[in-house]
């Protein structure tokens, strides 16, 4: 039974989680009616083909990052082989760049008019042609690139925290590296491999820049083309929901795999394992390098060569509206959601009881809502508010009040990213030993003035790692905003997909340049924050 002190946390707790459940409630809701003119054209001519399309795109991108996360993860963590020092953290790096951006890099490199086909036909001939890279191949390669770093991140730290013990027993019973590595490795790491690849997924199901880029048609570019085509943004929400569940299915599927598997305990290893000489050796060296060079380091030099031949004259006047405008809502992105992740933090840990816990597990489960989806629900319920307040206060006259407004959008970034604040900030809550506020308190300090003198402090890492987090994200959040954006309010990511779209590779790679740049800062901390070391 929670005492009054406890429940006063419930309204603010139940209110942030009430806004979880809102996309969900308005898609539901939004099959009372449907449109089956417009579900007869979709069935007729693009919904088979956008199953297949997505069903394909999960199958590969699911096996592709397993087989590129895992390999990498063993091979940087447990085996010593030239360079693997420095690759350890490398190969974290492509976190920093938007599927999006690699996606029109490669095409813009690998298409038939790019640098690499043009240069391959004059040195053998007009007759050599690449396979298409506009194809289902090609969507899989970029987004198994972008991705992977969800499983290698997960599966090294599993693979490092089994400590040396294990591996050294499975030695002295005569297996061998590859054996030890499927009957004892991959069996403890399986968890942490089912939550990177569920991740991975879930970010593949939301994709709208990369697809739009290869012309692929998923569900993300059928609601925007429901949306924006047929004007119908009741179906749009229909097709969001069907979407959902898809992302539901995923959580279900990982959550069912990790099964009853228990991580070890042990302390980590001091010293990778296996040192690998010769042509093995060389063999895991080019593997690393050139994954790390596809992911990362072409992308990045092809965007700095577009940027001197073309991008740099484009930074003008209204392109320093675009800057301001994503680093505007980046920032009070960032500052609402640190502030509500801050509150659930305190609530979870001042008054944990079992409504508390559902509250706040209910309400970090926004960031498995896709930006597509989030932007079609808020944007149906915020229509039907309009509709009373316009009718109410205006008698029916004038334009909306909430609908296509800052509101909405940095709603939809609060639902997404609650998660990614929430996470930093319980793990520093959570190292602030009761005895500190305890003492405080005796000492007659007490209320705010505890929060600025004691916590605040000590919560200052978690406070910066979240709010640096989140505003990436939101700078390189492409569908919520492209969807939900006020008129003239276009970003460095609507930037990006307006050259895109028209095939302007070399403009696209100032905006594009600008977010890999800041998307950068997160990843070095989380590589700093990733604590230990081999050897």
């Amino acid at each position: 039974m929670a005492h009054s002190a406890q429940r006063r946390w419930y309204l603010p707790v139940f209110a942030v989680a009430s806004l979880v459940l809102l996309p969900l409630s308005v898609l539901l809701l939004s099959w009372q009616s449907i449109d089956l003119q417009i579900w007869s054209h979709l069935w007729d001519t693009q919904l088979p083909r956008l199953l297949g399309n997505t069903l394909t795109l999960v199958l590969g991108v699911g096996t592709g990052v397993t087989l590129l996360g895992v390999s990498l993860a063993w091979l940087t963590s447990l085996c010593e082989f030239p360079g693997r020092r420095w690759l350890d953290w490398a190969l974290m790096l492509p976190f920093a760049i938007p599927a999006y951006v690699l996606a029109f890099v490669f095409v813009g490199l690998l298409d038939f008019a790019g640098p690499v086909q043009t240069l391959l036909r004059e040195w053998f001939g007009s007759g050599l042609r690449l396979p298409r890279v506009r194809s289902t191949g090609g969507v899989i390669l970029v987004l198994v690139l972008v991705f992977y770093p969800y499983v290698y991140l997960l599966a090294r730290s599993a693979f490092l925290a089994q400590g040396k013990g294990l591996m050294e027993a499975a030695r002295v019973l005569g297996q061998s590296p590859w054996q030890a590595f499927w009957r004892v490795a991959l069996p403890m790491a399986r968890p942490a491999i089912g939550a990177g690849v569920a991740l991975a997924l879930m970010e593949t199901l939301a994709d709208f820049g990369a697809v739009a880029v290869f012309n692929f048609d998923t569900f993300t570019t059928a609601i925007y083309k429901t949306w924006y085509g047929f004007f119908s943004l009741s179906s749009a929400a229909q097709l969001a929901s069907l979407l959902l569940l898809a992302v539901m299915l995923v959580l279900y599927g990982e959550r069912r795999a990790r099964g009853a598997v228990r991580t070890g305990n042990e302390r980590p290893r001091g010293q990778a394992l296996y040192q690998l000489r010769g042509i093995k050796a060389l063999a895991a060296s080019a593997w690393c390098l050139l994954v790390f060079a596809c992911a990362f380091v072409i992308p990045l030099l092809q965007l700095l060569a577009w940027f001197w031949q073309r991008g740099r004259f484009d930074l003008d006047e209204r392109y320093t509206g675009l800057i301001l405008h994503s680093l505007y809502l980046g920032v009070m992105a960032a500052l609402i959601t640190v502030g509500v992740a801050l509150l659930l933090a305190f609530a979870r840990r001042l008054a944990p009881t079992r409504a508390i816990r559902s509250g706040v597990s209910l309400a970090n489960l926004g960031y498995a809502l896709p930006g597509s989806v989030l932007a079609v629900s808020i944007m149906l319920a915020f229509s039907y508010l309009d509709r009373v307040l316009v009718m109410r206060l205006l008698g029916g006259a004038g334009k909306p009040l909430l609908l296509g407004s800052l509101a909405a959008l940095l709603l939809a970034y609060l639902v997404r990213f609650i998660a990614v604040a929430y996470g930093p900030l319980e793990n520093s809550l959570a190292r602030i030993r009761p005895a500190l506020p305890e003492a405080a308190r005796s000492l007659g300090v007490s209320g705010p003035l505890l929060f600025c003198k004691v916590y605040l402090p000590l919560l200052l890492p978690g406070v910066l790692s979240g709010a640096l987090l989140v505003f990436v994200d939101v700078l390189k959040e492409m569908p919520a905003t492209l969807l939900m954006r006020p008129f003239g309010w276009d970003t460095l990511a609507v930037r990006i997909f307006e050259m895109t779209s028209e095939g302007e590779w070399a403009r696209a790679s100032l905006p594009a340049l600008m977010l890999v740049l800041v998307g950068l800062l997160p990843v070095i901390g989380l590589i700093r924050r990733s604590a230990y070391r081999i050897g």
